[in-house]
């Protein structure tokens, strides 16, 4: 069994979540603000996809065929697209004509649990590699014993 590329699958899921964390924290971060930069922030989102095309098939035959290792990759990081959030608050400084301040289109609960489902995400490919390491230090120590 090539455990290096167990390995490498597990760290691909663990940087693709990693990646998700991040840009969950960053849209919590911008929430509240009305401009960043001058212009008003958009809500990022993390478009992952399996690497190299891999499909369960191909994943199980590249432990037979010694194929480079499957896993997961970050796509894009993106915009949703989602329209402002508007707020009816006169006395705010960005306040248009109207009294409405435009805040970015963030949900808080959703992005609260994106942060949930990706540290569980996170934390199962954490352990299939410990499984991984375990298993290779367990056959070393068979082959040692020989």
């Amino acid at each position: 069994m090539d455990y290096f590329a167990a390995f490498a699958i597990s760290a691909s899921g663990m940087t693709v979540e990693k990646t998700r964390l991040d840009v969950t924290a960053l849209n919590l971060a911008n929430a509240s603000s009305t401009r960043a930069g001058g212009k008003l922030y958009e809500p990022l989102t993390v478009v992952s996809a399996p690497k190299q095309g891999a499909r369960f098939e191909q994943l199980v035959s590249s432990y037979a065929a010694s194929l480079p290792a499957m896993g997961a990759e970050v796509v894009a990081v993106r915009p949703t697209g989602a329209a402002p959030r508007l707020v009816h608050e006169p006395g705010h400084p960005d306040a248009d004509g109207r009294g409405f301040v435009a805040y970015p289109a963030i949900n808080t609960v959703h992005e609260m649990m994106t942060i949930i489902t990706a540290t569980r995400a996170y934390e199962a490919n954490l352990s299939a590699l410990n499984a991984a390491r375990s298993m290779a230090q367990r056959a070393l120590e068979i082959g040692g014993n020989s």
